[in-house]
């Protein structure tokens, strides 16, 4: 793996080319939050709309993973990220030329759009990678590319003071969060030129019916909509958050318009739901054993999912603040250590994906990963202002590496469910990624810091006694090759990395 990364060349070219995708949608995702602070003194915004906006970042990332995920597996990942972060300048410039707190909130929920990036290159890479690599393959997509919320809080405040004396000797954020868009979308058009779907010869495999997924028992489909209605909830409570009296943003009947909104999306997504699968639900159709899976292996990954990508979100959102006013720092010097927790993302997401792929049990690796998070975000619930700053900084790095190495765990098994609903499966665990931070950052709106921490433990650890008790180990996780789909996409010739784990019962 190493030897290919340095070469450059065949699919580790791809992987270089698909992660820095991946790394530019996090830096325009996360160009907020180094700046959070400074926006907030500049525009007179009081604390409760700071928070809102960080809910707001997140928020519509969880249905545009949901979309993403349909359109990447229709029409492949090379089309669907091109377009993707050509879009990016569209949110970036509305930050930038934001001046009061609801021409903020727009532009931070169109940005959410941004942040579903990262379901693109899932795709991607499992179409290039055999699953005996898939973990730490998808380790160094996820890894390298999150490292994009270090370079947003790292690059973005330098950035923002050197071009100062073109904002009059001020921080020029809004130079420094226009240039990331801009960037974005130049590469936009160089993925677009220079990648492809597959390898040469290679089949991408679509699903047969669009518009919703498909399942194959009836136990499943009934989890898969109660698993939709947690999204729309995680929706209605960011329009409770907008409505509440410091936030000025909607009114009570703006938001019950709101909620009927969304309950009228999710009866149309069930309606979606009961078309993909009525021949299964009328008894019209029976999947054979080779075209099975469980959905409820999926809504572990979820669960999995938030305690560990969605409390990175809410860390990496709240902790430049959270540094700020519990140690009396500048916001510069906050933000640049605030980075510490993204900076990890170079090592332990891909550390997560190979200890997956080496140490022959990606349920355990899961699992025990998932206790590392629990653990260190309770130790984090012990830091204030009296601690030593070099001590603080060492408990974040620890609940960074555990949280950031469960998402490379989590992603070691999601491409291998089901492969040709893989943008789908990984739309969904994404979206529960965001489902959490909003969850989380709700949490500290209404609370503090500590009871975050303690409330990101806890889910941690609940959620690895699931692990422990109903993961299921992955078939076909450790298949040495993937060429062979290329030439059938027959399930009687197609390797484990693409159906083997459709064999898995009810």
């Amino acid at each position: 793996m190493l030897k290919g990364l340095i070469s450059f060349q065949g699919r580790y070219r791809i992987l270089h080319q698909t992660w820095f995708a991946f790394f530019l949608t996090f830096v325009c995702w996360f160009n907020f939050a180094p700046f959070a602070g400074l926006i907030q003194k500049e525009l007179h915004l009081s604390d409760p709309q700071k928070t809102t906006l960080l809910i707001c970042n997140v928020a519509l990332t969880i249905p545009a993973r949901i979309i993403i995920g349909m359109l990447l597996d229709r029409f492949g990942p090379r089309i669907t990220y091109s377009f993707l972060l050509m879009f990016a300048v569209v949110p970036c410039m509305a930050t930038a030329m934001s001046h009061d707190f609801n021409q903020l909130v727009w532009s931070r929920l169109l940005m959410g759009i941004v942040g579903s990036g990262f379901v693109i290159g899932i795709r991607m890479v499992s179409e290039w990678f055999p699953p005996k690599d898939i973990g730490i393959a998808q380790g160094v997509y996820g890894g390298w590319g999150n490292f994009g919320a270090f370079g947003a809080e790292f690059a973005l405040p330098i950035l923002a003071v050197a071009t100062g004396f073109v904002a009059g000797g001020a921080s020029n954020w809004r130079l420094a969060v226009a240039f990331t868009g801009i960037v974005a979308a130049i590469y936009g058009v160089i993925y677009f030129n220079t990648v492809q779907d597959t390898p040469s010869g290679k089949v991408y495999k679509r699903p047969k019916k669009n518009g919703a997924m498909e399942v194959t028992s009836k136990g499943s489909f009934y989890a898969m909509l109660l698993s939709n209605f947690g999204l729309i909830f995680a929706l209605g409570l960011l329009a409770w958050r907008l409505a509440q009296p410091k936030i000025h943003f909607l009114s009570q009947s703006q938001m019950y318009i709101v909620w009927i909104g969304l309950l009228g999306l999710y009866a149309y997504q069930t309606y979606q739901a009961w078309r993909v699968n009525k021949e299964l639900l009328t008894g019209q159709k029976i999947y054979s054993a080779s075209e099975r899976y469980q959905f409820r292996q999926v809504a572990l990954l979820e669960f999995t999912y938030v305690t560990n990508f969605g409390s990175e979100l809410a860390a990496v959102s709240m902790l430049p603040i959270f540094f700020e006013t519990t140690f009396s720092l500048d916001h510069h010097m906050a933000s640049i250590i605030a980075s510490c927790y993204p900076f990890l993302n170079l090592v332990s997401r891909p550390s997560g994906g190979l200890i997956s792929d080496k140490l022959g049990s990606r349920k355990w690796t899961m699992t025990v990963i998932s206790v590392g998070i629990g653990i260190s975000y309770l130790l984090a619930y012990e830091i204030n202002g009296s601690w030593a700053l070099p001590l603080a900084i060492a408990v974040t790095m620890l609940s960074a590496y555990f949280a950031q190495a469960g998402c490379g765990a989590t992603y070691g098994i999601v491409p291998l469910i089901k492969k040709e609903i893989t943008g789908q499966i990984s739309g969904n665990v994404g979206a529960y990624g965001n489902f959490g931070g909003v969850i989380y950052l709700t949490i500290l709106s209404l609370t503090n810091a500590r009871t975050l921490f303690a409330t990101m433990g806890i889910a941690a650890l609940i959620c690895a006694s699931l692990c422990a008790f109903f993961l299921k180990e992955p078939k076909g996780s450790f298949a040495e090759d993937y060429e062979a789909t290329a030439a059938t996409d027959t399930p009687e010739h197609a390797l484990p990395s693409s159906s083997i784990l459709a064999e898995e019962l009810e």
